[in-house]
């Protein structure tokens, strides 16, 4: 039956199936059933419903709402009469952390059993029923000769005088990287982080020597000709003031000209305005 205009539809009955449409057609399903684009209709008990949430979850690990267990009780159903080999689409696009005080977890008790309680006790760091231990500090790295002349040598380098010491999953880093790109300056990257120094822990090495050079834990750290120029916002604090720019014709390096640029617009999003 079509949807009638500014009324509950005719065939509307209470159900347990929250975020469903409480008691009209929407449009965009509307349009299909007046198209007849609809070749079948499936109707869910509200128990196959919470019963498939909760499998879900238990069985899974996904945690989904009421609607999406009436979801895929209703796949359930098509793949039991589908053809073998058939592909059956199920979008299950709800979370459940907005049913906790809803049917769906009636049966979850607010407090832990005793069978939760041992397993949240299983893992000595992450104790739910006492303070964990303070982490025990760790004996300083030890810079060895060669990684400190290496250090030294990429640092010297003429034919590259510009040089980041990075992470390759640091934000901060992509957005150093965005501007050399934007100014067209050709780099050297040393990810800490990469595979290549995780042997021996040589990307730990790297930073203790960056540590004693700068007095500086954090990353990225660029140098410029051998001078260490700071980090991130170090660096485009000096790009606004066009220290940047100097230092790096100083060196033989001469940046494109982008005016307007606002390097802080190359920060992650998600950040909030200095």
């Amino acid at each position: 039956e079509p949807q009638p205009e500014q009324q509950s539809h005719p065939r509307f009955r209470p159900h347990l199936m929250q975020g469903w449409s409480p008691d009209f057609i929407p449009a965009l399903a509307q349009e299909v059933t007046v198209a007849h684009r609809i070749d079948q209709f499936i109707g869910i008990p509200g128990q196959d419903a919470l019963h498939c949430s909760r499998q879900l979850a238990c069985q899974e690990g996904i945690l989904v709402g009421i609607s999406a267990g009436a979801t895929f009780a209703g796949a359930l159903q098509v793949a039991r009469q589908a053809p073998p080999g058939s592909n059956i689409l199920c979008m299950l696009p709800d979370t459940g952390e907005r049913y906790m005080s809803t049917p769906l977890f009636d049966e979850v008790a607010a407090e832990m059993n005793a069978e939760e309680m041992a397993i949240s006790r299983s893992t000595a760091g992450y104790r739910f029923d006492r303070p964990t231990a303070a982490v025990q500090s760790t004996q300083p790295l030890t810079v060895d000769s060669v990684t400190a002349q290496w250090l030294q040598s990429l640092l010297a380098d003429t034919q590259q005088p510009v040089v980041m010491f990075a992470l390759e999953w640091c934000e901060f880093c992509w957005s150093v990287r965005k501007l050399f790109d934007r100014l067209g300056v050709a780099y050297r990257s040393v990810d800490v982080d990469a595979v290549e120094f995780q042997a021996g822990n040589r990307g730990g090495i790297i930073r203790e020597w960056l540590r004693q050079q700068t007095q500086s834990v954090t990353l990225p750290q660029i140098f410029i000709g051998g001078q260490y120029a700071g980090g991130c916002t170090d660096l485009f604090d000096a790009f606004q003031q066009g220290a940047l720019q100097r230092t790096l014709q100083e060196v033989g390096v001469q940046p494109d000209q982008v005016p307007d640029l606002d390097p802080y617009t190359l920060l992650p999003g998600w950040l909030h305005p200095r």
